[in-house]
């Protein structure tokens, strides 16, 4: 078993060692994936775009019928707590880390689908090392497939961050098997929706266009910063329907995430994009986004 890449982990309000033993077979997290959870970047001890990620954490918490158990202010004392353990909260050189916030509906040996009342809810803060993209990501890009699953947009879970992540393994499976690095999902009537672990988009010209929330996808929080921020990289943004035909036309594509920040993608199903190399518009929409990390991280820190 590989050692954990953090020395502790913060489980229920408090700092403990993460080689211990943390939760009964019987969470249903563990038992039927009942919980949610947000994945986000943190620099100098700076949990970024938290209150969005928070925001969205509640939505989905909201959707599935259960609370938290803990307000936004102790789960931003506990990152704080947990990275300044593992010494990732430095100011210079920069701390960087990838943080994980797990909350599943918490204990219940029943074996019902909804559960016993009265539980209390398990909540989970994990943090790693974050050393940036790879370089061959970014010099050579991404390849993806599209999977063969389709996503409903109609239904009532869609966009909801649930740690049910049974379609999003089997997509990175087909991934691999063809010999591409990620999956993208359609609607049944194949409009793009995302990809795995990231939202889509494409740039055609000077606009950056995006799949528009009504597809199913998960509101990302690196996505809205697009919308809003493009302009910092020369472009426009489009939120719209988007088909396989306007990926293979595009200039360039690229996938975003709040960990991975913006990648540029090469081929889609074996089809090159544009030049079949990563995009300068993809590559400088990357840069900004990361001058935007650093400056936020700054201010973050001189406040704290």
């Amino acid at each position: 078993m590989n050692k954990p890449a953090a020395s502790h982990v913060w489980l229920n309000g408090r700092l403990t060692p993460s080689d211990e033993p943390h939760l009964s077979v019987y969470d249903r997290g563990f038992q039927i994936g009942d919980g949610v959870f947000e994945a986000l970047r943190a620099r100098r001890g700076v949990p970024i775009e938290f209150a969005g990620h928070m925001a969205r954490m509640h939505r989905s918490l909201d959707a599935m019928g259960f609370e938290l158990g803990f307000d936004d202010g102790d789960i931003s004392t506990g990152i704080a707590e947990l990275l300044a353990a593992e010494g990732w909260d430095g100011l210079e050189p920069p701390g960087d880390a990838a943080v994980r916030i797990t909350v599943s509906r918490g204990y219940d040996p029943s074996r019902n689908i909804l559960g016993g009342a009265g539980g209390t809810a398990t909540v989970a803060i994990q943090a790693w090392p974050f050393d940036g993209a790879s370089a061959r990501d970014l010099a050579e890009g991404k390849r993806v497939i599209v999977s063969v699953i389709r996503r409903d947009p109609s239904s009532p879970i869609a966009g909801i961050k649930t740690t049910s992540r049974a379609e999003l393994v089997y997509a990175r499976l087909e991934a691999e098997r063809a010999g591409a690095d990620d999956a993208i999902f359609l609607t049944p009537d194949g409009r793009v929706e995302e990809a795995t672990t990231s939202n889509v988009l494409l740039i055609r010209g000077d606009v950056c266009a995006t799949p528009r929330l009504g597809t199913g996808l998960l509101a990302g929080t690196t996505r809205a910063w697009l919308v809003e921020h493009a302009g910092d990289a020369g472009l426009r943004t489009s939120e719209e329907d988007l088909r396989l035909d306007d990926l293979y036309a595009a200039d360039e594509v690229a996938l975003c995430a709040s960990i991975g920040g913006v990648l540029p993608v090469i081929a889609v199903d074996g089809r090159p994009i544009g030049n079949g190399k990563p995009g300068p518009r993809t590559l400088a929409l990357r840069e900004a986004r990361e001058r935007w990390i650093d400056a936020v991280s700054i201010e973050g820190s001189r406040r704290a």
